[in-house]
């Protein structure tokens, strides 16, 4: 396979590696808050430096520092993400929705931004039972289910005003919350979006139609919203017990793991065949390494193991360990590698660093616990 997204092996990581790339990717998100001038988390541009705090990344970033606070027993990590949370509340519209983008665009409530600040908020709610985080999340879901369509698709107050099946990842949160505050309806309304999305918007391959985050590329989405997709699926199918759920996630992942263990790297985007196009997106490597991880726990298929493990060190491999060493960098993965590719260029991306942590935590726990 010689083309832009060329073939790259790179030897196994050791668990003691990995645990050092995890720690600096978190010792990078510290900087990434440290930076702002609010308790958000920000992003970094090689040219234009540090930019403003992004409500929807930060929303999913404290997820992450939650789990690593688990396993590091850091009160540091946990205070941030109070402060984090707290100025979340502070930003939600009245409606209950929050903004898209970042703050300093000052742009309107969207379903999906939404959907990860509730993920966030309900992390914080399970470790501290401060009803304040509960209240806000059952706020805005029942804003997300006043504004849902009849079919179950989002598409008022959905980015760009359309339709899309990564919404998914806004119905996981939600499963997750009403499951302990007992709201049928908000049940209902999330199963709803994730029938649509099967019934309507997957082929047999797998593959899903209306997956990208842009009009002139819809016919070949990036893995990034890709994996969005597969991941609200299967932590969907989770929380419902729900096979079909689940089957219609494996099905995805699997093709991609196929093409990853043939190739050793992953297309930026791919078309209704699976065949691949542009450079590799390091966000949706480390988002799929994540879904790989998760089906291995539900079947214990090893390949997934296998694939997840390659390339999460693929990805310590890319990670800004030594990059002429400032704390803007280090620590951090870029949005494309390599750096100029199309998605988020000469950037790094918060939420990129945010999913290689978690990736590795959860490879991690896997061997911790055999």
């Amino acid at each position: 396979m010689k083309d832009v997204f060329s073939v790259v092996r790179v030897p196994e990581s050791s668990i003691a590696e990995k645990q050092s790339a995890l720690d600096q990717a978190i010792d990078w998100l510290f900087v990434a808050q440290d930076k702002m001038v609010d308790d958000g988390f920000g992003s970094y541009h090689f040219i234009d430096g540090w930019g403003a705090s992004y409500p929807e990344t930060s929303g999913y970033i404290i997820s992450s520092l939650v789990e690593y606070a688990k396993v590091s027993r850091s009160d540091e990590v946990m205070a941030r993400c109070v402060k984090c949370a707290n100025w979340l509340l502070s930003i939600q519209k009245q409606s209950g929705g929050w903004q898209s983008m970042t703050l300093a665009q000052s742009r309107p409530e969207v379903v999906f931004n939404t959907g990860q600040v509730i993920r966030g908020l309900y992390s914080i709610y399970k470790e501290t039972q401060h009803e304040k985080y509960l209240q806000a999340c059952i706020k805005a879901i029942d804003w997300l289910c006043s504004v849902q369509d009849d079919d179950g698709a989002w598409r008022k107050h959905a980015y760009m005003g359309l339709e899309r099946v990564y919404d998914s990842y806004v119905d996981a949160p939600i499963l997750e919350v009403s499951a302990k505050t007992k709201n049928d309806l908000h049940t209902l309304k999330a199963i709803k979006n994730l029938n649509w999305i099967i019934d309507n918007k997957q082929k047999e391959n797998g593959w899903f139609l209306d997956c990208d985050n842009t009009i002139h590329k819809n016919d070949r989405p990036i893995l990034h919203t890709i994996a969005y997709t597969i991941d609200g699926l299967l932590d969907s199918a989770q929380h419902l017990s729900e096979k079909k759920f689940f089957d219609a996630a494996k099905i995805p992942a699997e093709k991609l793991l196929d093409i990853f263990l043939q190739h050793g790297t992953l297309a930026g985007r791919f078309n209704y065949d699976w065949s691949g196009s542009e450079s590799t997106i390091l966000t949706g490597c480390a988002q799929i390494s994540i879904c790989w991880l998760k089906i291995f726990r539900e079947t214990n298929e090893n390949k997934f193991f296998i694939g997840a493990e390659k390339m999460n060190s693929f990805l310590v491999a890319k990670q800004n360990r030594t990059m002429s060493g400032t704390s803007n960098t280090k620590g951090a993965i870029t949005g494309s590698y390599p750096v100029w590719g199309r998605y988020e260029n000469f950037s790094c991306p918060n939420w990129a660093t945010k999913y290689f942590v978690d990736a590795l935590l959860l490879e991690l726990s896997i061997k911790s616990a055999d």
